[in-house]
């Protein structure tokens, strides 16, 4: 069968984009689907974690990144000196930001900055407030970029996978590709026709999410508040409020928002029975609809982000997490594509990604059951609030919600193995994301070692050699690295480089010098 693309991605939102990102890094030639004439504008998840940030540093985004996270802090900063104009009682900033769980608050100042998982991420552990809507307007210029080809208004309607390939059917015309990724959210046509399964829990809340204009919003407490009757959020930007009633799922998850149904929502939640809501320029609707497919692959049509995982999206894990996907996903099917993976890749990609994905889906059931506007959950509550105002509890729930914690089982004792590699500052003034930007393995020969390097070349092809001495880090003399940013590999002084030849062969395949 003749290809129209080595790859059709399902969904052009940042997961989607993203993904094809990462193929096209590796001269897979991709086009995505997207049934969105243009980019979605509709409020969505406001912040994006440590590892997401670490991947976008690590292939040159860092400086658009700081300057949309400028534009966010404005409008907070916007929203304060609103909050002080319309008379509101106690009008301060909050303590330095560091997550919140269920709506409590983490203090940054109660943070313990010396845990060395916060020290790793190097300036990308600075960037966090990132709108999904300018995220997605950033990739999509980084797809162009690359040469992907974003067909927007065009929506998949049918396929046929086979051995060979996948011949899909488009509002557009049908297209002739490798491999089909379905990256089309919650609702995921791919994963519908492909037969998934999807078990998981059936929601309970109805959700609100919204930038608005408003009128009598003094009355209103600033930030998280729960009530008798639910929760609700106003802030952290002009007219962003959030609304959560624990009275079942939306009657109609598609139907437009309008602003009377926002209005009786937040007077409901609120108690506050003049704000009123005069107009709505973003409005959506969401509930806590939890589950996650057993296996992100079938064949050749493969699942990431929300096709493959949904949950509510308290502290806005779900961007997060699909992210994850799309760098976890993109090398490995790259290989795939261009015959080079080791035999069982591509199956890596459901081993690494699905843990991952099934602790988010406790970690928000975990806070739903937190803001039930009932006595046993605000018992629950009052006490996680207490529990925060210590330093050992904010470093806990901060590495947890921030990412940094997350890793891969992979063979090998380093403590260093499985997790995303600490953005070293080497001696030849470069920094490990640097050594990154082109999507390829690194090994990194920290000690000038010929025997290191010698391992590593029959894979000219596949990984790169960088060879620089790490004052920070005097004991690490060798780190392999995968293009995903993950440690596949690492050595400290006296450590035999054995394990290196395993590690090259299990991510990266037989060396062009071996025996065939």
């Amino acid at each position: 069968m003749s290809h129209d693309a080595d790859v059709v991605v399902a969904g052009g939102g940042p997961v989607g984009l993203m993904l094809a990102c990462e193929l096209a890094l590796a001269d897979v030639t991709v086009v995505v689907l997207e049934r969105l004439a243009e980019v979605d504008t509709t409020i969505k998840a406001g912040a994006i974690n440590s590892p997401s940030a670490e991947a976008l540093y690590r292939r040159g985004m860092l400086p658009d990144l700081m300057e949309v996270q400028r534009a966010a802090l404005g409008k907070f900063s916007s929203f304060m000196r609103q909050r002080q104009a319309a008379g509101a009682s106690e009008v301060k900033p909050p303590p330095k930001f560091a997550g919140h769980f269920a709506g409590i608050m983490l203090r940054g100042d109660l943070l313990d900055a010396s845990d060395p998982d916060f020290g790793a991420s190097g300036p990308a552990g600075d960037i966090g407030l990132i709108p999904q809507e300018a995220l997605e307007r950033l990739l999509a210029a980084r797809a162009a970029e690359l040469g992907v080809t974003l067909r927007r208004g065009v929506t998949l309607t049918g396929f046929d996978a086979g051995e060979d390939g996948v011949r899909i059917h488009t509002s557009d015309g049908p297209l002739h590709t490798g491999w089909l990724v379905g990256c089309d959210g919650g609702r995921s046509t791919v994963r519908r026709l492909g037969g998934f399964p999807f078990p998981g829990t059936d929601p309970e809340i109805t959700g609100h999410q919204a930038i608005v204009e408003l009128t009598g919003a003094g009355a209103l407490g600033a930030g998280w508040n729960w009530t008798g009757t639910g929760t609700y959020v106003h802030g952290p930007m002009p007219g962003r409020i959030l609304t959560v009633e624990f009275d079942g799922p939306p009657a109609d998850r598609a139907a437009p928002v309008t602003a009377e149904e926002l209005q009786a929502s937040l007077r409901h939640v609120s108690g506050v029975p003049d704000v009123t809501v005069t107009k709505v320029l973003s409005a959506t609707r969401f509930t806590d609809n939890a589950r996650q497919v057993p296996d992100y692959r079938s064949g050749r049509v493969l699942l990431a982000g929300d096709a493959a995982h949904v949950h509510s999206p308290f502290g806005g894990q779900g961007l997060n997490l699909g992210l994850g996907d799309a760098m976890n996903l993109g090398w490995k099917l790259a290989a795939t594509v261009r015959g080079r993976a080791p035999e069982g890749l591509l199956d890596t990609y459901t081993a690494e990604r699905h843990p991952i994905g099934a602790w988010v889906l406790e970690w928000t059931r975990a806070q739903v059951a937190l803001m039930r506007p009932e006595s046993h959950a605000r018992a629950l509550r009052e006490v996680i609030a207490e529990l925060t105002g210590t330093v050992d509890a904010t470093t806990f729930f901060a590495k947890k919600i921030s990412g940094v914690w997350q890793r891969y089982d992979l063979p090998g004792d380093h403590p260093l193995t499985g997790a995303s590699a600490p953005d070293l500052e080497f001696s030849d003034g470069t920094r490990l994301a640097a050594q990154l930007l082109g999507g390829q393995a690194l090994l990194l020969d920290l000690a000038d070692d010929p025997e290191l390097r010698r391992r590593a070349t029959g894979y000219g092809d596949r990984v790169r050699v960088h060879t620089a001495a790490c004052a920070e880090r005097p004991g690490l003399t060798g780190l392999l690295v995968r293009p995903d940013g993950c440690t596949a590999w690492a050595a400290d002084a006296g450590d035999p480089p054995d394990g290196l030849d395993a590690a090259l062969r299990r991510w990266f395949g037989t060396p062009h010098d071996a025996a065939v």
